[in-house]
């Protein structure tokens, strides 16, 4: 079992396609048109608290060749100049610029003049999903790997491991995989006796 656990495949690169946009869809639907240049702006802020989803779409932005840069309200005033004079460089050549921050532009203590470049743009405040949401995505997740994931099984991971989507989806995976060596549904009890053993989740 604990090697089973070990060869676990490993989760899918974050992509614009697989992000779960919940209640985020209209900033989804605007990286995807920065994606093709057919943005209404081609400066993007994003910001939300832990697990709204930031990384993921920076993360899949960049692989598909757009600059982004994470963390803004980390920026001392030498990396918050360097930023100013990037977002005015980019704003002549057309080019596009995603950013994040844990907070809105104004809400930071950044240099006035950077805060009011990353305001002119669109900003958008992630949501993070709320079980409604995890649950349909465990769902989809399920039926993309073919597996038949009862109500029961999904509710019993809301309510008892950590509630991270990454977390969530780990242990589905596992649960798949421990399904397919036992050739057992996956059952409540399954999930139980997976827990017992170090997942490192």
């Amino acid at each position: 079992m604990k090697q089973l656990l070990l060869d676990i495949k490993p989760a899918s690169p974050p992509t614009l396609l697989n992000y779960i946009a919940g209640r985020n869809a209209e900033a989804l639907a605007s990286l995807n048109a920065a994606a093709r240049n057919a943005a209404q702006s081609k400066f993007i802020y994003l910001w939300g608290e832990a697990g709204s989803g930031k990384s993921h779409l920076l993360s899949a932005c960049k692989a598909i060749g757009m600059r982004v840069l994470d963390d803004v309200h980390l920026l001392n005033n030498d990396a918050q100049i360097d930023l100013f004079n990037t977002y005015n460089q980019l704003k002549e050549t057309g080019g596009t610029l995603i950013t994040a921050g844990r907070y809105a532009p104004t809400q930071m203590g950044l240099r006035d003049d950077l805060a009011t470049r990353l305001a002119w743009g669109l900003v958008y405040q992630l949501q993070p999903l709320n079980d409604a949401e995890k649950a349909l995505a465990l769902q989809n997740h399920a039926a993309e790997r073919g597996i038949r994931l009862p109500t029961e099984v999904v509710d019993y991971c809301l309510r008892y491991l950590k509630r991270d989507l990454s977390t969530l989806m780990a242990t589905l995976d596992a649960l798949d995989e421990w399904s397919l060596t036992t050739k057992k549904p996956v059952t409540v009890p399954m999930l139980r006796q997976l827990l017992q053993f170090p997942l490192n989740l």
